[in-house]
């Protein structure tokens, strides 16, 4: 079933400037947490920056596991009941969420609010279905990108404030998440609109397809899902490398403090969003989704060799770039997807895709930081992690390049 109809036009550019900045508050609170949390786990371990990475892997899991779990059923509640409240609940989860993880005393009260955390975590896929709700098929990847520039935004500022609070306090950070994803859904209960008209809802939220199997069912329909799917998945796989050892990686081998750390990922964060936010419309009107998907995962895999390889924190640096241009593919790679699916379906699509984000994420923590702690345990190089990520992209450009052929 392909996805012709789109919401009014009324509700377009008003409706989008407001999930825009809903998900920007959004990725801005859990962006603050990112340079401090895996220092409170090693501040938990004492000190032990192998013992930490394991650790961490292990929050990474658990967290991703709930996002598997609850991606399809929370995907097709919006299906079912509408994306606005599965947004607004999502906000006030992790809000109160963050108000219990500044407030733990030990790593189990840690470990249990990312478990909390991991559940209602689901605004940005429901966001997703939310820009397919709106936009007419040729201009989701435009608005896909826009919204990994919002998605940039709360990274720019989010690790820059989260590292120089973390320099004062590690539990810091996660107050101001707390804060800001109260406000975000006080912003969203007074201002975000409902984007699926109750004509367009599914009739009732069917438990047999409403979770994983259900949602893994709807990317085996077409061929173009089925390679796409498995593209994505590596994407995402990949992609775990830089949340899994990126703060611990950067500490034992060129010496950052959390400061240096929020700085570099807002650095980051701002050629991501200029790449989203500039460059996907006119790279896509240009040359094509394939194409511009081909490009953006072949920068990603560049990316991760030079991260892998640099000796210096300036030769890191220099990855950044590469890392940037990387935030081409998911736009394109979204868009695709989506004209594969009916306007009734896209939640559950995105819950989908959410469920690879969460399996990726199972995966992924576990193996890159194990990589990384047997790589300290054993003397080796260090950036063995990222080499193994940069073969993920290219394995995921082949398989999305055989699903165009067999498109």
């Amino acid at each position: 079933m392909t996805d012709t109809a789109v919401q009014p036009a009324k509700h377009g550019r008003a409706a989008f400037i407001f999930i825009f900045f809903t998900v920007a508050l959004d990725m801005l609170a859990l962006g603050v947490m990112i340079p401090v949390l895996p220092k409170l786990i090693l501040q938990f371990r004492g000190g032990d920056t192998a013992s930490a990475a394991a650790v961490a892997g292990v929050f990474g899991f658990a967290w991703a596991l709930m996002q598997f779990l609850f991606q399809p059923v929370l995907g097709a509640a919006s299906d079912r009941f509408g994306r606005r409240p599965v947004v607004l609940l999502s906000n006030l989860g992790l809000g109160l969420d963050y108000v219990f993880m500044a407030l733990a005393p030990n790593l189990v009260w840690l470990f249990a609010g990312r478990l909390v955390s991991g559940v209602t975590a689901a605004s940005f896929s429901t966001a997703s279905a939310y820009i397919a709700d709106i936009t007419a098929p040729e201009g989701r990847a435009a608005r896909y990108g826009m919204l990994g520039a919002a998605f940039g935004l709360g990274f720019t500022i989010g690790p820059a404030i989260g590292g120089w609070l973390g320099t004062f306090d590690l539990r810091a950070p996660f107050w101001a998440a707390a804060g800001l994803s109260l406000l975000n859904f006080a912003y969203g209960f007074f201002v975000l609109p409902e984007s699926l008209a109750p004509e367009r809802r599914t009739e009732a939220l069917v438990w047999r397809t409403a979770n994983v199997a259900g949602g893994l069912a709807l990317l085996r329909r077409t061929k173009v899902l089925r390679f796409l799917g498995v593209s994505v998945f590596l994407y995402y796989l990949a992609h775990e490398s830089l949340a899994s050892i990126f703060v611990l990686y950067t500490d034992f081998r060129y010496h950052w403090d959390p400061a240096t750390v929020g700085m570099t990922l807002a650095g980051v964060g701002i050629a991501s969003t200029i790449v989203s936010g500039g460059l996907v419309r006119p790279a896509v009107k240009r040359f094509g989704e394939w194409s511009v998907l081909g490009f953006g995962l072949g920068c990603g895999a560049l990316s991760f060799v030079v991260y892998a390889v640099a000796p210096t924190t300036m030769f890191f640096l220099a990855g950044i770039p590469f890392g940037a241009l990387w935030g081409l593919a998911g736009p394109a790679e979204q868009a695709l997807m989506s004209r594969e699916a009916g306007p009734e379906e896209q939640g559950l699509l995105q819950g989908a895709v959410g469920s690879l984000r969460g399996v990726s994420g199972m995966i992924g923590p576990l193996l890159f930081s194990q990589i990384f702690a047997a790589s300290l345990a054993a003397s080796f190089p260090p950036g063995g992690a990222y080499l193994l990520a940069a073969l993920l992209l290219v394995a995921s450009l082949l398989i999305a390049l055989r699903g165009r052929r067999g498109d």
